[in-house]
C-alpha cells in the first residue's frame, strides 16, 4: 500500500513489483503481487480498472486508519459503530472532535 500512496496514480501490478523488488535483496514473484492487489481490490481498498489484458490500480483509501476503520466497520457492523460512540462519550476530547466532523460533513 505505501507504494501505491506514494505513486498517487493508477499502477499495475508489474510497476508495483518494480518498485518492491527496488527496495528489497529476496524478489517478490508476480503472481504473489498479483495475489494481493487483488485481495486487496476484493476488500476495496484498491480500486481497480480493466486496461487492455490487465489492471490498473488505485488505493481506494488513504491510510492505514482507513483500512482498520472499514476493517471493523465490515466485521462488525453496528455494533462497531455503537462501541465507538461509547468510547467517544467517555472522552469528552474526543466527543467535542467527532460533533466537530459530522458538522462539517453536514
Amino acid at each position: 500500500m505505501r507504494a501505491m500512496w506514494q505513486t498517487r496514480s493508477p499502477m499495475t501490478v508489474r510497476g508495483v513489483l518494480e518498485r518492491l523488488n527496488d527496495e528489497r535483496d529476496a524478489p517478490l514473484a508476480y503472481t504473489t503481487v498479483m495475489t494481493v492487489m487483488a485481495r486487496l481490490a476484493e476488500k476495496d481498498v484498491l480500486r481497480r480498472e480493466l486496461n487492455g489484458r490487465g489492471y490498473q490500480y488505485v488505493a481506494a483509501v488513504p491510510d492505514e486508519a482507513s483500512i482498520a476503520v472499514r476493517t471493523v466497520v465490515r466485521d462488525f457492523g453496528e455494533a462497531a459503530l455503537a462501541q465507538f460512540v461509547d468510547e467517544a462519550r467517555a472522552d469528552p476530547k474526543m466527543l467535542r472532535r467527532l460533533r466537530r466532523l459530522l458538522e462539517d460533513e453536514a
